[in-house]
């Protein structure tokens, strides 16, 4: 069902222009919740994975470059096509590709069943920035990480920067909202499964990252701290150890995300 839109605000469209990432989650009413997918990549990988399309909106360059795309929706679900000067209204920000979908957010899964048949683990603490998250879900995804577990208070992997940025990643890594209290709850259950808690942090007694002692652990959790300062006190004290990757030139340390991707490959199973 083609609809043109001519009016940046045509209340049809509210939810790519009005809504905030706060009311799309829809806390209080989570199975009404919506994300926006952001590039064709994205969209397509949501369908896949059987997620519910509820609308889609088009540069009108794209409409036909998109037709196979249109033909996985179900007949009822509207594709909007406006000019490219519309869309940038609509949104408020340039649309990088020209393609943006609105889907029903899946519904959240339980720590336990994200650990079922893990053994290589992403704990991230206070990771607020989007593009981190989505960065650290591609690099799992494409480095053997089996999920991803999130603190309470780390940047939702569902927002639409965070779903590009990972290219769909965050689609493809089961991942999981930590209980309170953090970290005793995460650790005691981790330990339960017989995961080993390995901090990547710049402590005196740290493992360097290639010590084989460490890649041959069988089920490894790590984890990731802030931006800024890193771990917090009690979640490093939560962990069984402490890893560093070994660095040149007097630097001591590198983007979360980066840092992520390179312990990713040198941890992963073999």
């Amino acid at each position: 069902m083609i609809i043109r839109i001519e009016d940046a605000a045509d209340e049809r469209i509210d939810v790519y222009a009005r809504l905030t990432e706060h009311q799309l989650r829809s806390v209080l009413e989570p199975s009404r919740a919506v994300m926006i997918a952001e590039s064709r990549f994205v969209i397509e990988a949501a369908l896949e994975r059987g997620m519910q399309p509820l609308s889609m909106l088009l540069d009108e360059r794209h409409l036909a470059s998109m037709g196979e795309v249109i033909t996985q929706l179900p007949e009822e679900v509207p594709v909007y096509v406006a000019t490219r000067e519309v869309m940038s209204a609509i949104t408020g920000f340039e649309v990088t590709r020209g393609y943006l979908c609105a889907l029903r957010r899946p519904e959240p899964l339980a720590l336990e069943e994200v650990l079922d048949g893990a053994r290589r683990v992403a704990v991230l603490e206070g990771i607020v920035d989007v593009s981190n998250v989505g960065a650290i879900f591609r690099s799992a995804a494409a480095l053997g990480v089996n999920a991803v577990l999130l603190a309470p208070g780390c940047a939702d992997p569902y927002t639409r920067r965070a779903l590009r940025v990972s290219m769909g990643c965050v689609l493809k890594v089961p991942w999981a909202r930590l209980p309170k209290p953090w970290p005793a709850a995460t650790r005691d259950v981790l330990h339960e499964r017989g995961f080993v808690c390995a901090a990547l942090a710049l402590r005196d007694d740290a493992q360097t990252l290639d010590d084989p002692a460490l890649k041959a652990t069988d089920k490894l959790a790590l984890f990731l701290g802030t931006e800024g300062t890193g771990l917090t006190k009690r979640a490093l004290d939560a962990c069984d150890t402490s890893v560093i990757i070994p660095m040149a030139n007097g630097v001591d340390s590198l983007n979360v995300a980066a840092a992520a991707a390179i312990a990713f490959w040198e941890l992963r199973v073999q």
